[in-house]
């Protein structure tokens, strides 16, 4: 679990200010230059410019509903 607000300047521990990432894509998240923030109630992951120039967004695919 990735904290937006960071936990250490007392960012909640809270659904609203948490991602679930795997253990390596939370150490990259914790490298300068990342950002992730949430857009229409879903994350989006933001590269660094040496990554992506234009530092387009990248989403996590919407969880599936049961029909």
């Amino acid at each position: 679990m990735h904290h937006i607000v960071p936990w250490e300047i007392d960012g909640p521990t809270a659904l609203s200010n948490t991602v679930m990432v795997c253990k390596l894509h939370h150490r990259l998240l914790h490298h300068p230059g990342w950002i992730v923030r949430i857009r229409d109630g879903l994350p989006e992951f933001v590269p660094p410019r040496w990554i992506d120039p234009l530092q387009q967004p990248r989403h996590q695919p919407r969880p599936a509903t049961a029909a």
